[in-house]
């Protein structure tokens, strides 16, 4: 592997895990090019001085959010919903029910109170008995590409989208949900899957400092209390196992786009937004 992470953290006082999808290698011996897809964790701490940096500097004009309806409105707005030229888009990975399906179109006056026992709205993804003996993560991966695929390619559409400003792509912990979208753009790309992989397994080098950031949260706290850290931590292997199922099952991430509605000239598009 050729991979040169050292300069694509981007430090900010809001987060832990943010860091640039530019510079990594690709098959054809060329590179992604820099500032234009991030990739992070919840950035609803961000400071007055990390929304100027973003913004000004980084010139960051999009957000994709991965998070549940719940989860976006437990947190509230967050600083970048005060900045007129940043767009938020919402694409949940996780199945959901009920009315919170439009939750950017919710005003700040009306949301709603959340009812008790919200987290029941997430339904639970069914496993393919194939998949069972798989580890938990590699099986909820696979969940966000069997069951949640149109969300996927959504956010993916968003991404692709012909601008040479920045987006970012988050979650909360910025490396399950994120991890995914961000492991198919990059194969988009033509980074080769061992360099994905290890991409993904850096958030494990700031677990802790996630974990830290979500356990003081009313919203995460209590998953945060139930696992022990070492449990939340990526490691390259999980990807590495995911990618390698795709490849088996539709012939790589390809197929699995071609599969989805994702194909040749949005496919290009994205391409052309991570490399020219």
């Amino acid at each position: 592997m050729t991979t040169l992470h050292t300069d694509r953290w981007i430090r900010l006082e809001g987060t832990a895990n943010t860091r640039d999808l530019g510079g990594l290698p690709t098959h054809d011996g060329g590179r992604t090019v820099p500032g234009r897809i991030l990739r992070s964790d919840n950035l609803q701490g961000l400071s007055d001085a990390d929304v100027r940096r973003l913004v000004q500097e980084l010139r960051l004009r999009e957000v994709i959010d991965l998070r549940t309806s719940a989860e976006v409105l437990l947190e509230g707005r967050g600083p970048l919903r005060s900045v007129p030229e940043v767009v938020h888009r919402h694409f949940t990975l996780l199945p959901e029910r009920g009315q919170y399906t439009d939750v950017f179109a919710v005003e700040e006056d009306q949301v709603p109170e959340l009812p008790a026992g919200w987290m029941d709205s997430l339904l639970p993804r069914h496993v393919a008995e194939h998949d069972e003996g798989e580890p938990a993560p590699v099986r909820s991966y696979l969940g966000y590409l069997t069951q949640r695929g149109n969300a996927v390619v959504e956010a993916l559409r968003a991404l692709a989208a012909p601008t040479r400003t920045a987006s970012v792509v988050h979650c909360a912990a910025g490396k399950d949900r994120t991890g995914v979208v961000v492991a198919l753009s990059l194969a988009v790309a033509g980074v080769p899957h061992e360099e994905i992989a290890v991409d993904y397994g850096l958030s494990g080098d700031v677990i802790e400092a996630i974990m830290e950031r979500l356990a003081a949260t009313s919203t995460y706290g209590g998953d945060t209390e139930r696992r022990e850290t070492a449990t939340h931590r990526p490691r390259a292997e999980t990807m590495h196992r995911v990618l390698e199922l795709v490849d088996e099952r539709y012939g790589g991430p390809i197929g699995w786009l071609d599969e989805h509605g994702f194909g040749p000239e949005e496919q290009a598009a994205l391409r052309a937004r991570l490399r020219a």
